[in-house]
């Protein structure tokens, strides 16, 4: 899967700009504040009509426009496909093959990306909210149905939520939703739990190769009820379904719901140790490479191609060894687009190969 041209209208801080990209590997190089990252975004909104950077759409519009528009033509096993995103302060409007997909599952999915900035360093350390949104994101990509599925978990949970803040008491209403949401979530929860799965099967061989041996990463679902494959689907609605009740009087009083996949993490451990709390920095960062990497193998078996990476200004985060080790695993088979300060301390062949773009106060010209 490739991205063979990308333009922008009233984007950010592009008023316009048009990109044809040939190489595999693509720099983009500026100072600090002069839209590298935004053209990464731009990349990724393609591919997920969402930003990674803020839940505020209006933000990705120029300064004083009504609207910001992204296309872009991308090249996969069946040929080209042409994919448009408008944005408006109306909302956003999406196009596969110039038709509108009323769907955001309908449309996701037809260019694969993954992005790797700075803060994706987090994924180990931060928030369970960070490791959450990075499971959606990436099984959205890859199951359309996923997302929908999502999309009615989070319906209910907001109706259930509204109704524990309006209430005094259990009600009939609170039993609906209740098993409702029990139900949506079990199918959730059963999906990243066989997505986990196959992440953990592809990021511990490569975790050990970037550790030379010396660590065994270990990935799991921490998860409300039993998501095992020996659970049965209506004992695990059944499981749920009780635990809200044993703390439906703790639900009414907060005015919140208080369990469910919108409060699950990942585990994660190295040589049987919680990285969150016991792992150093180098190990931290070993682990959020190996995911990332993972993810990439993942996507390429789910979906038979391999995605785009978007490398933003990651490079400078990482040591020499975890640098050289990252642009080894995709050299030859990711079309990767990287945005960065300067090449000096990058000292690799794939880098030296690479196409050059300079930008420049929402400018990009092709270096020669």
């Amino acid at each position: 899967m490739k991205l063979e041209t990308l333009k922008l209208v009233h984007y950010r801080n592009y008023e316009k700009a048009e990109l044809r990209f040939d190489g595999e590997i693509n720099l983009f190089i500026g100072e600090n504040a002069q839209g590298k990252t935004n053209l990464l975004e731009a990349i990724y909104v393609l591919a997920m009509a969402s930003s990674h950077r803020t839940p505020h759409h209006k933000e990705l519009i120029h300064w004083n426009e009504e609207y910001a528009r992204i296309e872009g033509k991308v090249i996969n096993a069946r040929g080209g496909l042409p994919l448009d995103v408008v944005i408006s302060n109306k909302g956003k409007k999406v196009k596969v093959n110039h038709i509108e997909q009323r769907k955001l599952s309908e449309y996701v999915g037809s260019l694969n990306v993954v992005m790797f900035a700075p803060e994706d360093l987090n994924l180990v350390k931060g928030s369970p909210q960070v490791r959450r949104r990075f499971l959606n994101m990436e099984m959205g990509q890859v199951y359309p149905v996923y997302l929908h599925e999502l999309s009615r978990y989070h319906n209910i949970l907001q109706q259930r939520n509204a109704l524990l803040k309006s209430i005094k008491q259990p009600n009939e209403m609170l039993d609906v939703l209740t098993e409702q949401l029990a139900a949506s979530a079990v199918k959730i929860m059963t999906r990243r739990r066989a997505f986990v799965e196959l992440l953990q099967e592809r990021a511990e061989p490569i975790h050990r190769e970037i550790s030379r041996g010396a660590e065994q990463l270990q990935i799991t679902y921490k998860s409300s009820v039993d998501v095992s494959e020996r659970a049965d689907l209506s004992n695990m609605i059944d499981t749920l379904c009780q635990k809200f009740s044993d703390i439906r009087t703790r639900e009414i009083e907060r005015g919140v719901t208080l369990l469910g996949p919108h409060r699950e993490d990942l585990g994660l451990h190295i040589n049987g140790k919680e990285v969150q709390t016991y792992g150093s920095q180098g190990q931290q960062r070993t682990a959020a490479l190996s995911l990332k990497l993972a993810e990439i193998e993942l996507i390429a078996a789910e979906v038979g191609e391999y995605p785009l990476l978007l490398l933003d200004d990651v490079l400078s985060e990482l040591d020499g060894y975890r640098q050289s080790h990252l642009l080894h695993a995709i050299r030859g088979k990711v079309q990767t687009f990287v945005t960065t300060t300067s090449v000096d301390g990058i000292d690799h062949d794939t880098i030296k190969e690479a196409a050059h773009y300079v930008v420049a106060n929402g400018k990009v010209n092709t270096e020669k």
